[in-house]
């Protein structure tokens, strides 16, 4: 009690506040409305590239690598395939721009493996956002590495000596094809990652599809000099399509076919994995 009720000898008043006041007070607040679905994709996607942040070697993949394919693969087989290693890059370097950014692709489906095992993706689940949002907005960060990693492979290039023919237009032309494949890409390892148990398993069976897709390709020689049976796959291969694409937007013009069919293989891997992807998250 305090001084003055001993004084006076009477309790402390206590306030009670009227039942309007109560009603105030208890009453649910407003929620905030929910977000759409483009919204909630950017904002996973600036969560995956806060992990490259705080991360900061997630990038030697699409730094350091390039760096060491162009010149490797250059000074390797530029003399014995072309008159010098120059003239040999006027042909290898959108290949190998091509080779370096769709195996980068495999890390989408390591990261959200790794995520799942570490609980990340059960906490995802119980927001009220679109479903797939966490794992398009995964992709789309990945954007971003794709993007800078075909920078840093044409500003070696253009160091060593290549000069596209179709300037800068050409250049922005075959980085976009290469980032709408290799966004269309990234689904099948979305895939993968939710399927497969560890980021080992991920990993090694994202090399066992890579390689064959990259090295039996157009990317290092021409496919008429390969023997019929072997052209006959290099010549279907997406990449082998890719990269002819890629090549005719650097050098100045379109190969028609080519992109035509890229493009509907990028719609396929959008369709057939992008349906099996969803179909597995949301029943895991």
């Amino acid at each position: 009690m305090s001084d003055t009720a001993i004084t006076t000898g009477r309790a402390p008043s206590v306030y009670m506040p009227s039942a309007e006041a109560l009603a105030t007070v208890l009453a649910p607040a407003e929620r905030p409305a929910r977000p759409g679905a483009l919204s909630a994709s950017l904002t996973f996607g600036w969560r995956a590239l806060l992990k490259i942040k705080h991360v900061p070697e997630q990038l030697f993949d699409v730094t350091a690598f390039p760096i060491i394919m162009v010149l490797m693969f250059t000074y390797l087989f530029g003399g014995a395939l072309a008159d010098s290693p120059r003239a040999y890059l006027q042909f290898f370097l959108p290949g190998i721009m091509v080779t370096s950014v769709v195996m980068i692709t495999m890390y989408t489906g390591i990261g959200l493996n790794s995520d799942i095992e570490k609980g990340v993706f059960d906490r995802i689940r119980t927001l009220p956002v679109w479903r797939p949002s966490a794992l398009v907005g995964m992709i789309f960060g990945d954007v971003l590495r794709y993007v800078l990693a075909a920078v840093v492979i044409l500003t070696v290039g253009m160091v060593l000596g290549f000069r596209p023919d179709g300037g800068l237009l050409g250049v922005l032309a075959g980085i976009g094809l290469l980032v709408v494949f290799s966004f269309a890409f990234s689904w099948v390892w979305t895939f993968f990652g939710l399927v497969l148990r560890s980021e080992k398993s991920v990993m090694g069976t994202s090399m066992m599809v890579l390689f064959p897709l990259t090295f039996l390709s157009n990317v290092f020689v021409d496919p008429s000099t390969m023997p019929g049976w072997l052209q006959a796959f290099v010549k279907v291969n997406p990449i082998t399509q890719l990269v002819t694409s890629v090549r005719a937007a650097m050098a100045g013009s379109m190969d028609g076919p080519s992109t035509m069919w890229m493009l509907l293989w990028s719609a396929l891997f959008v369709v057939v994995f992008g349906t099996l992807t969803m179909y597995r998250y949301n029943r895991r």
